[in-house]
């Protein structure tokens, strides 16, 4: 099964400040729903806290992996829990999994993937969290949709 990033990556790579995201697209949200819907998302405990801090609960509709050096962290019921991304990669490798964030992961991450679902925005806010380098000679796009002001695009791996 394959192994995806979805993300929303500014032009200046932005991707966050103070555990928020600095932009407010709601088509954006709605993309990620509906291509996480179902699907295993994985994330790291600072993206995790976030979400609840947000949401009030994990991300519904969906199996909730989180990636953490913390032993001791208290998790919702059913939100599976790894300590290292090579043992959740042997773990999940029959489910859809997206990787969801934040910096850290995606870093350790981008090379693993077979496939990048990012929002470009066309935007260069200030932040302090930042997504890496989509480097061409490994990605091509393979599908765009543009609107005002984002893109969905999607790239695979050559």
């Amino acid at each position: 099964m394959p192994f995806s990033i979805i993300a929303a990556v500014a032009e200046n790579n932005c991707i966050g400040k103070n555990n928020k995201i600095p932009w407010n697209i709601p088509e954006d949200f709605q993309y990620f729903k509906k291509m996480t819907l179902g699907k295993t998302c994985v994330m790291g405990q600072a993206t995790f806290d976030s979400i609840i801090g947000y949401l009030g609960k994990p991300l519904p509709g969906r199996k909730n992996v989180l990636i953490t050096n913390n032993e001791n962290y208290l998790v919702p019921e059913g939100v599976r829990v790894f300590h290292s991304l090579d043992d959740a990669f042997e773990k999940l490798k029959d489910e859809d999994v997206f990787i969801c964030g934040g910096a850290s992961i995606y870093r350790q991450t981008i090379d693993r993937v077979d496939m990048l679902y990012i929002t470009h925005i066309y935007q260069s806010p200030d932040g302090d969290t930042f997504f890496p380098e989509i480097n061409g000679d490994i990605w091509r796009e393979d599908s765009r949709e543009d609107h005002p002001g984002f893109s969905f695009v999607i790239y695979k791996k050559y």
